[in-house]
């Protein structure tokens, strides 16, 4: 088994969508979540994290250690039962073993050991905060909100059959360029168990959690820049503001609105901080 980690990461990720719905707000009709005051788009957290904990079931489906957690259609509380059922514990006890429960989580679950986890429903495995973090993804430029209305030949049943076509509708960006942020701490992963095999499958995850995510809905999506900075210690060399301000995404032209990836221009400084080590993922 790998050791656990002792560096401390901060990575920036660049990705884009073409004619798709990245992160589709319930609240406003399924439209491209947006900034309404700069007109920004917007991804969530937690939508990063659920293509990872997607794309890490799919690599690692049947591995011990790394089952998901938080997945359509889990029960939160069955799968605490597993840690209960593992130490012999009643879940009606009145004093669990809160530590040995909690460990058992982190040790099979991998989203629990990466992200943390809130465990403290009716059968009680406690809560841990993660080591990896994920900032809101915004958008470079302000996104244009597209909705598409689309044709359907077919009909649910014969009663509907004499409408003939009826109408629908798809909700797009025609393109976006997103920027997330993230952060690696060697200081909580002590307390969940994450490792250096655990931190390579989440680098692979982020370059190729779109690869196997596509859909009507979401339409291309890419992850286009995976930048990584590796501090030579746990508790790291500098702010991680620092090193984010050293990634820069410029528009290469403002004469028509940006349709692809080739429309911008990433740069690097190489001027890094002492103990700052840059590795370039993608």
């Amino acid at each position: 088994m790998s050791e656990i980690i002792k560096n401390r990461y901060e990575f920036v990720l660049l990705f884009d969508v073409e004619n798709g719905n990245p992160n589709g707000d319930p609240d406003m009709g399924n439209m491209p979540r947006v900034d309404p005051q700069t007109g920004n788009g917007i991804v969530t957290d937690v939508c990063l994290k659920r293509k990872v904990r997607d794309y890490v079931d799919l690599v690692k489906s049947g591995n011990a250690g790394y089952e998901i957690y938080v997945k359509s259609g889990a029960v939160l509380n069955s799968q605490h039962k597993k840690a209960y059922d593992y130490l012999g514990i009643n879940p009606d006890s009145k004093k669990p073993k809160d530590d040995e429960l909690t460990k058992f989580m982190c040790q099979n679950f991998f989203d629990i050991r990466t992200f943390g986890a809130v465990m403290t429903t009716e059968i009680n495995c406690g809560q841990v905060r993660g080591p990896v973090q994920f900032s809101f993804a915004r958008s470079i430029d302000p996104i244009f909100q597209q909705e598409v209305t689309v044709t359907r030949c077919a009909v649910t049943n014969e009663k509907d059959a004499e409408k003939g076509q009826t109408m629908g509708k798809k909700q797009i960006v025609p393109y976006g360029l997103y920027r997330a942020e993230g952060y690696v701490s060697a200081h909580l992963a002590k307390k969940t168990e994450f490792t250096e095999d655990d931190l390579e499958l989440l680098w692979d995850s982020l370059v190729n959690m779109f690869e196997h995510d596509h859909s009507a809905a979401r339409g291309k999506m890419s992850a286009r820049k995976l930048i990584v900075f590796k501090h030579n210690s746990e508790l790291g060399c500098c702010q991680s503001h620092v090193l984010f301000d050293k990634v820069k995404v410029e528009r290469l032209s403002c004469d028509m609105p940006s349709r692809s990836f080739a429309d911008y221009k990433v740069t690097i400084a190489d001027d890094m901080p002492n103990g700052i080590e840059l590795i370039e993922k993608l």
